[in-house]
């Protein structure tokens, strides 16, 4: 049962075939056309009468759900209900199996003022922030006196880019944390925020780990998540390239520690900034399966939706196989997110019905959808995100030419699609001209 919709629905639901499992999709009243919904064994509505978004936030209709179905276990995806630690509550207290770590997991995830202090406990160095979420701008403003601009505002239980807000100068603080607190009680139904000293041009590098019900740790090795628009990824590449043996393999330490710290099971991600003198801070944990976890499975062959089902039926990692030393890097990855996104209005999503659709496809590429059709309605209640582009290769510049051309071969009419700034960088970093310099946020 994936309490979701759309492309990661799909992708748990494929899983869940190839292992001999049924699935059951949910789906409100405006997503009776989805691709999710014929893709389940079975399909159920929720949030009779209750905008898009809040249906799938409704936890009382995905439980009953569950129980009416006789399901054994919920897969969260990601967005909406995966990080709330109330729902893999709700989740057990009806004798359901939570597809991710245990609730008390999540809600030390999930609350980033928590689990920074943990990161402290661990030894994981952190960015200056506030100890706990403040609730007034005189909170803020006394922050910003002691360490002084640029500051930079996050929801305390939710990420993805929402209720995040850089600050700059005293002038802005205001606007910016109302604004910060209205887009986080929006996408996560609780405004709460802490802040942050701001790290300029930092690399956004993650470590993709995985652990069991018997203790056991191990990383996937790392993502680099730099290029970003507005806070959100664009473009991620697995392994991070130019990125100094020793710190990497700071970084994988640190984040299995910090997983062995709070019992970690399930998939999950530690995430860091890395400043531009080498030195790296903890952020925060993704207690759930990340968007960019395709790349991470196209360098190390593992299926990490296999991976937490088997780690949810009480399976060990080293029954899967999965010892730290046997898990390997081979080649590299990069994904793409092609977004219905008008670059001439400044990204802003477009939506309507896609008239016309062509992929780029070949060797060396994994296509994951659910929108991404001929006839098909965008929809304007959700994230604009229309199908990821996965290419891999030998090396880096391979993959980045297979990328290339992939999304040159796009044809995508009736709503505008954000590929242009992608297909720029690619080609310039398949030629070497990015390779020996990179900035965040080209895209």
């Amino acid at each position: 049962y994936i309490a979701n919709y759309c492309e990661i629905a799909i992708r748990v639901f494929r899983a869940c075939t190839e292992l001999g499992i049924r699935t059951v999709a949910v789906y409100s009243e405006q997503d009776t056309g989805q691709m999710h919904r014929q893709k389940a064994d079975e399909a159920y509505l929720i949030g009779k009468g209750l905008p898009p978004v809040a249906a799938y936030l409704h936890i009382p209709d995905i439980i009953k759900v569950a129980k009416d179905n006789n399901v054994d276990a919920i897969h969260p995806g990601y967005g909406f209900l995966s990080e709330r630690s109330d729902f893999a509550q709700a989740c057990a207290d009806a004798g359901v199996m939570f597809i991710g770590p245990t609730p008390e997991t999540v809600r030390k995830m999930g609350d980033k003022v928590e689990a920074r202090a943990l990161a402290i406990s661990a030894g994981v160095p952190v960015v200056p922030g506030t100890n706990s979420p403040i609730s007034r701008l005189q909170e803020a403003q006394a922050f910003a006196q002691t360490y002084g601009f640029p500051i930079i505002f996050k929801a305390a239980y939710g990420g993805g880019g929402r209720g995040m807000r850089v600050v700059r100068e005293y002038e802005e603080l205001e606007e910016n944390y109302l604004r910060a607190y209205s887009e986080a009680l929006t996408a996560f139904g609780n405004g709460a925020l802490f802040v942050e000293k701001f790290i300029e041009k930092p690399r956004h590098i993650e470590v993709q780990i995985l652990g069991d019900k018997y203790g056991n740790v191990v990383h996937l090795y790392e993502r680099d998540c730099s290029i970003q628009r507005r806070h959100q990824k664009v473009v991620e590449i697995a392994p991070a390239f130019q990125l100094d043996p020793h710190l990497r393999d700071r970084l994988h330490t640190d984040a299995v520690n910090l997983a062995k710290q709070v019992g970690y099971e399930n998939a999950g991600t530690v995430e860091f900034l890395v400043d531009k003198h080498g030195k790296h801070y903890f952020i925060e944990v993704n207690s759930r399966l990340q968007v960019e976890h395709t790349v991470t499975e196209e360098i190390t062959d593992v299926d990490l939706v296999h991976a937490q089902l088997h780690v949810c039926e009480g399976r060990s990692l080293p029954d899967l196989g999965l010892k730290q030393e046997k898990i390997r890097v081979n080649g590299c990855a990069i994904q793409c997110r092609v977004t219905t996104e008008d670059p001439a209005r400044g990204f802003q999503p477009d939506t309507g019905r896609i008239e016309v659709f062509r992929s780029g496809e070949g060797m060396g590429i994994r296509l994951d959808s659910a929108s991404a059709f001929q006839g098909a309605i965008i929809s304007p209640h959700y994230d604009s995100l229309l199908v990821k582009v996965i290419a891999s290769g030998k090396d880096l510049q391979t993959a980045a030419s297979k990328m290339s051309r992939a999304l040159a071969e796009f044809r995508v009419r009736g709503v505008k699609v954000g590929r242009a700034m992608t297909c720029v960088f690619l080609l310039l970093f398949a030629s070497g001209a990015l390779q020996s310099r990179f900035s965040t946020h080209l895209c």
